[in-house]
């Protein structure tokens, strides 16, 4: 049985961290967030010390470990910015990180947490749960299985439909959150690398607080991708049978059906982790990398290979 510590306790993914912590069959010893709404606790954890001070969070985390109870994990559910000091913690008290994604904002992070790694003799994994998606895991074998020379045609959107208060929080903040592309957008980057191979060119069309649209091409894909969070760009199809989120991916014009199979994607990683096969900075870096540059871009309007949903944007 390991020992788990969770920052982030309040925030929207911790059930899932907590669930994976205990089908596992490990312990969670303590959690800390600023926000005490934590009641899911009780739910699988209700003996875990709690803290909504860092300081004493900190505290005890180190009184543990003098007194011969080592904490093995730290598991990170905080804000995109926070992401990289909260590994930083975790090395620093000698325990592994398991953070959700995105790692960290900026590539240079990446780098910097690998010569942490090497110091302190932990290591720093993240949550990629498309990897393990059935799926998506048959999708990579049959373009691996496939010819060689073979470029892809694939389409893909997401659309998740969010209230005002997303651009009052710290998701609507760039430098906090990346943008919408970092935000909602990160684990299909990866997963387009995963798949299809190496970023060749990387072409942003529209880059706006609450949707963007570009294009990938990929060592085995060409990808016009769309994403967004505002709920009129979702098809009208899709709004009439009163969904508010839209996903879908194409290649070579039929559907990839993925929307089923997500409710144990977090165990499975947990389980990948502990068994010393999860998903670190060297995984991570590339989608990371793809995140910034979009991040950073300079948009080229609607021409060229953009997708076709973000033709909407021009009305």
């Amino acid at each position: 049985m390991k020992n788990f510590a969770l920052i982030g306790a309040a925030g929207f993914i911790a059930p899932r961290h907590l669930k994976a912590i205990k089908e596992t069959g490990n312990n969670l010893v303590a959690a800390l967030d600023k926000f005490d709404q934590v009641g899911v606790m009780d739910s699988y954890f209700p003996k875990a010390d709690f803290f909504t001070e860092f300081e004493r969070f900190d505290r005890h985390l180190d009184k543990l470990k003098r007194v011969g109870t080592k904490i093995d994990y730290v598991s990170i559910c905080t804000p995109n910015y926070l992401h990289d000091s909260h590994i930083r913690f975790a090395l620093r008290h000698h325990a592994n990180a398991i953070c959700e994604k995105p790692l960290v904002l900026n590539p240079w992070n990446v780098e910097a947490l690998k010569e942490i790694e090497k110091e302190t003799g932990q290591s720093v994994n993240t949550i990629l749960q498309l990897r393990h998606h059935p799926t998506i895991i048959a999708l990579r074998d049959k373009v691996a299985a496939g010819p060689k020379d073979k470029i892809y045609d694939v389409d893909l959107s997401y659309i998740t439909s969010r209230g005002n208060w997303y651009q009052i929080s710290w998701k609507g903040d760039t430098s906090k959150s990346g943008g919408v592309a970092t935000n909602i957008g990160i684990h299909f980057f990866d997963m387009l690398i995963w798949v299809f191979g190496k970023l060749k060119k990387n072409t942003v069309h529209v880059l706006n607080a609450d949707c963007a649209a570009g294009y990938l091409e990929l060592e085995h894909a060409r990808v016009r991708w769309f994403l967004s969070i505002n709920y009129d760009h979702i098809p009208e199809a899709v709004r009439a049978a009163g969904k508010r989120t839209y996903r879908s991916i194409t290649m070579e014009g039929e559907e990839i059906e993925f929307s089923e199979g997500f409710t144990d994607l977090h165990t499975l990683s947990y389980k990948e982790i502990i068994a010393g096969k999860g998903y670190g900075l060297k995984d991570a870096g590339p989608a990371i990398q793809v995140a910034h540059d979009i991040r950073n871009a300079t948009t080229i309007g609607l021409k060229g290979e953009h997708h076709p949903l973000a033709d909407a944007l021009k009305k």
